[in-house]
């Protein structure tokens, strides 16, 4: 190998905080995730390492210095005898290397953290070491939480619902008849991308119902309130009233009060597994002309005289 501070453009004499600035830019500039068609990115990161795992660990720098080892870290061995051979302390490793330890310096942390340190845990792990090509392992990614808001309508009909994905993509999908509010659609590999070539997570879709104008939703029952004029509660009358799939006719029964439901089945939301719908409970609304009328007031006052009834019961006394 070249020497160490040569790969990493330092001089000899350069303090430990250049050596480590100047192996943080190489490293950002020839990671492989960087580099991914570059061919020879992959070498020239291998090469900072190695040069970093000499000059940047601080007895092996000194060891480098003497002229003890060479820039791949192996023992140079000298002329004086045997002795030169105690640095292996009987660990058969190159360098000085003894069982456990980790290639590393400033601060005693590991090779390992300095260089998730300094790349910001941001590509995987690769380490592009000489000789080795250590990476953390696949992850999937997380699951996107995701609401879709579709108008009863649209799940009366069983229409699609628009999402867009974590990846910018907007896609129509199938929302099955009988889903109810808050129920989840599982996309698979929709969701946020994985770590070091792991799969997506998935995408869960959860089915929030618009607010209607008209309908309130209790379970898969619809409720309407109707409003009815006084002479169509008093004589009984057919009304047009709204549905999801279309208004239909509701015969009134004379002498109706407010309040008084009725129901119109199967005009409700579609149940699971064909089961039908739920029924639509109208709920009618006496509304008095917007404006005084003295016609009504006589008319009011000459029934009260004659035809005189208790709206309350005794427990209202």
């Amino acid at each position: 190998m070249r020497d160490p501070y040569s790969v990493l453009g330092v001089s000899k004499s350069a303090s430990d905080t250049d050596i480590k600035k100047a192996f943080r830019k190489l490293a950002m500039k020839y990671h492989p995730d960087q580099n991914k068609d570059d061919p020879t990115a992959q070498a020239r990161f291998s090469e900072v390492n190695q040069a970093y795992e000499i000059v940047g660990d601080k007895d092996k720098r000194a060891k480098f210095d003497r002229g003890e080892i060479d820039g791949d870290g192996k023992q140079r061995y000298q002329s004086q005898g045997f002795g030169g051979f105690n640095d292996f302390g009987g660990s058969g490793a190159a360098g000085g290397f003894r069982r456990g330890q980790t290639a590393g310096g400033f601060g005693g942390g590991g090779f390992d953290d300095i260089l998730n340190d300094i790349l910001g845990g941001g590509f995987g792990g690769a380490r592009g070491n000489a000789g080795a090509g250590r990476q953390s392992s696949p992850r999937k990614g997380k699951n996107a939480d995701i609401i879709a808001r579709l108008s009863l309508e649209d799940i009366a009909k069983g229409n699609k619902a628009q999402v867009k994905l974590p990846s910018g993509k907007t896609v129509n999908i199938d929302v099955p008849l009988g889903t109810e509010e808050g129920e989840q659609i599982r996309l698979r590999g929709q969701g946020h991308p994985g770590e070091a070539g792991g799969p997506a997570g998935d995408a869960m879709v959860e089915i929030r119902y618009k607010a209607h104008k008209l309908f309130e939703v209790k379970g898969r029952d619809l409720i309407l309130d109707l409003p009815i004029t006084l002479y169509e509660a008093a004589l009984g009358a057919k009304v047009r009233t709204p549905t999801l799939d279309g208004a239909v006719n509701l015969t009134i029964p004379e002498n109706s009060s407010s309040g008084k439901s009725m129901r119109l089945k199967g005009k409700g939301l579609p149940k699971k597994k064909g089961e039908g719908s739920g029924d639509l409970l109208v709920r009618l609304q006496i509304v008095l002309p917007p404006n005084p009328d003295a016609e009504l007031d006589t008319l009011m006052k000459a029934w009260r005289d004659v035809t005189p009834y208790r709206a309350r019961g005794p427990e209202f006394d």
